[in-house]
C-alpha cells in the first residue's frame, strides 16, 4: 500500500485547509486510516482517525470540533478538513494506514503505511 498526502500550505489563523491522502496498491488490507502531525522539535502526535469500512471517527482533544476526517472508499482517499486553524496547528501532517484488524487508532506504532507528509503553516 502506498499513501500520497497533499493539500498542505500557508493559511492565516482562523482559515481552513483540506488535506487529502490517496491510497493505492492493496487497499483491501486497510482497516483504518489516521492523520498525525509533527511540529518542529516535537514528537509525532495523533490528530484524527477513521475506520475504513464503518467510518467510525476519533479525534484528539486539540482538534475536536475544528477538524473533520472523512473517507471516500470509491476513490481510496481520506480527507482531513481543518477549520478555525491556529498557529499551534503548524506542523508536518502525515497520513497513515493500518492493516491490523485490532489496535489503537491513536497509536502511531499501530500503523503500517505512511505517506510522505505535507506541511501546514498557520500564521498569526
Amino acid at each position: 500500500v502506498q499513501l500520497q498526502a497533499s493539500g498542505g500550505g500557508l493559511v492565516q489563523a482562523g482559515g481552513s485547509l483540506i488535506l487529502s491522502c490517496a491510497a493505492s496498491g492493496r487497499t483491501s488490507n486497510i482497516y483504518r486510516m489516521g492523520w498525525f502531525r509533527q511540529a518542529p522539535g516535537k514528537e509525532r502526535v495523533f490528530v484524527a482517525g477513521i475506520s475504513w469500512n464503518g467510518g467510525r471517527t476519533t479525534y484528539s482533544d486539540s482538534v475536536k470540533g475544528r477538524f473533520t476526517i472523512s473517507r471516500d472508499n470509491a476513490k481510496n482517499t481520506v480527507y482531513l478538513q481543518m477549520n478555525s486553524l491556529k498557529p499551534e496547528d503548524t506542523a508536518v501532517y502525515y497520513c497513515a494506514g493500518s492493516s491490523r484488524p485490532l489496535g489503537s487508532v491513536s497509536a502511531s506504532d499501530g500503523y503500517d503505511y505512511w505517506g510522505q507528509g505535507t506541511q501546514v503553516t498557520v500564521s498569526s
